[in-house]
């Protein structure tokens, strides 16, 4: 079709989500050399409810505008971040955010962006953990409408 294929790379604060965008950017290099390559993280719905009881149960609209604009600096400097990253590899990145929960969000995002490819670090939780935590990368290979790769740290 010669639309280029866009490669989608979702980050969060983690250290296993910055080596995934490393890896990618070193191991398939030639690879999205000719296609898109997009940073996505996810600004998670925040539970106001603490906010409410650490404000003597006055939450006000500016104190919740002011935690969700305080949300949104983190992520565009995480986003900032994976720039670098990806400026120091000699590619240029486009980058996206969105508010919801993560897993939601990324496969959402696929979607949205019309991604070919989906590539996220593992936490390299156990079954249990994974059972009661549950796992982002777990539910996007299951949902997300395009191939999924999991980059996890060697330990």
């Amino acid at each position: 079709t010669g639309e280029k294929k866009k490669v989608m790379v979702a980050i969060d604060e983690s250290d296993c989500s910055i080596y995934a965008l490393e890896w990618t950017l070193s191991s398939l290099h030639e690879s999205i050399a000719n296609s898109e390559l997009l940073i996505f993280t996810a600004q998670p719905i925040a539970d106001y409810s603490y906010l409410h009881a650490s404000s003597m149960g006055a939450t006000t609209p500016e104190l919740v505008k002011s935690f969700q604009e305080q949300q949104k600096r983190a992520a565009d400097a995480l986003l900032q971040k994976a720039k670098d990253v990806c400026a120091k590899h000699g590619v240029t990145a486009q980058t996206a955010t969105e508010v919801g929960d993560p897993k939601d969000a990324i496969c959402e995002a696929v979607e949205k962006f019309k991604v070919s490819m989906l590539v996220l670090g593992s936490h390299g939780r156990g079954a249990i953990k994974r059972a009661f935590l549950g796992s982002v990368s777990n539910y996007c290979i299951h949902n997300a409408k395009t191939p999924v790769l999991v980059v996890r740290k060697k330990d």
